[in-house]
Parts: C-alpha cells; structure tokens; sequence
C-alpha cells in the first residue's frame, strides 16, 4: 500500500500469483478486507455460474480504489494500493482516479469470453488449491483440468482476468500441440519478458523448472496481459465439444 501524505502433459503448467504490493504502512486491515472474498473451493467455473464471480470481483476493486484518511493533527494522507513495478500515482491521478473509479470492462468481457471459450474446449475450470505451492493457477493436460486458487478473486478483476487468459494460453499451447491433452507445444507467440514477467519466472516455483517449461511459461507471461489474445487462440486451435 503506498501513502501520499497531503499538506493540510505428465506435467502440469503454472502461473506465480499477482506480484506483491509495495507496503509503506500494516497491511492487516487490507488482508482481512480479502478473507471473505475468497471463491468456494471446489466450486466449477462455467459461462453460466460467473455472476458470484463478478459480485466478488466488484467488491475486491473496492479494496483497490485510493481513501483519503484523516489524521490526528488535523492533516490528511491518500493511501492507495499499487502493484510492483507500477510508477507512484500524483495526487492530481489519485483525486481523478477517486471521482471516475476505473469500470474494468474490458477486463470483464475478457473473464467472460475466457469462460465461454474454455467452457466450449471442453476445459473443466475449477477452483482447488494447485499442486505446485505458490501457484496462482495450474493447467494440467492429463485431466484436462484448469485450477485457480480460491483466493485469486480477492485480488481484483485486474488480476483474475490476467490469471485466467495466462492459463488459457497454456491450454491453447496443448491444443497445439495436438489435443486438449497433449503435451503443450509453442504457439510461436512473442517471449519478450517484461520487467514483472522476469520478476515472476525468478520465483523458487519455477526453480526446478526444465527448458522445455520455461519456453513456455515466457510465452505466457508475455502475452497474458493481451486480454484478447486467450480466447481467440483457444477457438483457433482447440475444438469446440
């Protein structure tokens, strides 16, 4: 949380969690903000069961919007919650971003076509703690089953659609490779790393991680962000059921 002080295949494919935050002051208020938040384990995603969804993911933005606090002397301070890497909003950003909160539509019709298409792959996309510790979601092409961590909604729709399109690209990447449960194959996608996928792919979770593994964890951190990208290679190269 930042504060501006105001004068007066056999394998299973991974993804690393949204970065941490930057802290500047205790986190614990945020933290037990997210507990009830949290998506029902074994719950099944579906195009049709998404509304409990977004009504979590509302609530979550809530977590991420900046507050203006007052303070004992009389002064006030704006804290707002960043994610690593991002550049400190001025207050001038900050007072906009309080009096027009971004609506994530883009990100929504995203998580929704996400759904769709994984739905029509024949995915079965179910919330359960990932076999990997630190795994934020994990494709595993034997069962043909997408997990995401319960916990990951809490995080806010910025995050879960990013989640949620990096898994899609690793099914695509078995569709490629010649069946929903294939061995996953390079699509051929660009691996230029940013800053955060470096960061991410530094992780001990991808530590053990063979050659073969990390090709294709790069191409999908380098492109989960292109929010249009996962639906449209899912329909490309997996067949509908």
């Amino acid at each position: 949380m930042a504060v501006l002080l105001l004068a007066g295949a056999g394998l299973s494919w991974l993804q690393r969690d949204a970065e941490p935050l930057q802290e500047d002051v205790a986190q614990a208020s945020s933290t037990d903000a997210e507990a009830p938040l949290a998506l029902p384990l074994n719950w099944q995603l579906t195009a049709s069961s998404q509304r409990p969804l977004f009504d979590r993911l509302d609530r979550a933005d809530q977590l991420w919007r900046p507050r203006v606090e007052r303070l004992p002397g009389g002064g006030q301070r704006i804290t707002y919650r960043r994610r690593l890497g991002e550049k400190p909003l001025s207050t001038v950003q900050l007072r906009k971003l309080m009096a027009h909160p971004p609506s994530y539509r883009n990100e929504r019709e995203a998580i929704a076509l996400l759904l769709e298409q994984l739905e029509r792959s024949g995915v079965v996309l179910v919330v359960r703690q990932p076999k990997q510790q630190g795994a934020a979601g994990e494709w595993n092409p034997r069962r043909g089953e997408l997990r995401l961590r319960p916990d990951v909604a809490s995080k806010g729709t910025v995050n879960f659609a990013r989640v949620l399109n990096h898994e899609a690209i690793h099914v695509a990447q078995s569709c490629k490779g010649g069946s929903l449960y294939a061995r996953p194959r390079l699509l051929g996608l660009s691996r230029s790393l940013s800053a955060s996928g470096r960061r991410h792919l530094q992780q001990p979770l991808y530590a053990k991680a063979s050659r073969e593994q990390r090709l294709l964890e790069e191409e999908a951190y380098a492109n989960q962000e292109q929010l249009n990208l996962g639906w449209e290679l899912l329909a490309r190269h997996c067949r509908s059921q």
